[in-house]
């Protein structure tokens, strides 16, 4: 039997981590996390227990993994959607979509979003990891592109307001007792960043009252 290459090795091994980040995301949606064991992720994901210790150090940074891989993909999926946007209002059009696919991550994915949102409050804290980092690149060239040209927008300055601007619009969202109106939160978000509402994806019935008059 010949070996396999390292570069095969290298794929069967990304491979595996994906399954299980897909699984992991698949699992606490469904049921929650205190109902998702390490084993129940690797079972769905086809592979091995031990495989899980491997890549991950536990379930909480699995799981923060897992989230941002598709906040990631959804993120890249909203800015890729046709017609891609072209000419001066091209970076508007594209924060205006960054904003929408986060939010309706937090309308689409509750439980789950809840869930990574505690997570990130919690002792453990905010988890570096390589789908993190993609996010982050992501968005940062999202504030890039919205202030082309724009001498006081410094992507490395403004991107870290957004990622907070959007994780608390998410907490409000999801705040148990007391959500705030994802259309109310997008509004405040678009009127900051000089959006129109009918960019990105516009929720059925038009800006809430009192806004874009």
């Amino acid at each position: 039997m010949v070996p396999r290459s390292a570069s095969v090795n290298e794929e069967l091994r990304r491979r595996s981590r994906e399954r299980l980040l897909q699984a992991t995301v698949e699992l606490v949606g469904e049921r929650g996390y205190e109902a998702t064991t390490l084993g129940d992720i690797a079972d769905r994901a086809g592979t091995a227990r031990g495989l899980v210790s491997y890549y991950f150090p536990g379930k909480r940074q699995l799981l923060q993994s897992a989230v941002h891989r598709l906040m990631y993909r959804t993120l890249r999926a909203a800015l890729e959607r046709e017609p891609r946007p072209t000419g001066a209002e091209a970076g508007r059009e594209l924060l205006a979509r960054a904003i929408d696919a986060i939010l309706g991550l937090a309308q689409e994915q509750p439980l789950l979003m809840r869930t990574h949102m505690a997570g990130i409050l919690s002792n453990e804290g905010f988890v570096q990891c390589p789908e993190q980092r993609r996010l982050a690149e992501l968005l940062r060239e999202t504030v890039a592109r919205h202030g082309a040209g724009d001498p006081d927008v410094d992507p490395e300055r403004d991107y870290p307001l957004l990622r907070a601007l959007l994780m608390g619009a998410v907490f409000a969202v999801l705040l148990p007792g007391a959500p705030m109106a994802a259309a109310r939160l997008r509004a405040e978000l678009f009127q900051r960043y000089g959006l129109d509402w009918e960019m990105g994806v516009p929720p059925d019935g038009g800006p809430p009252d009192g806004t874009f008059l």
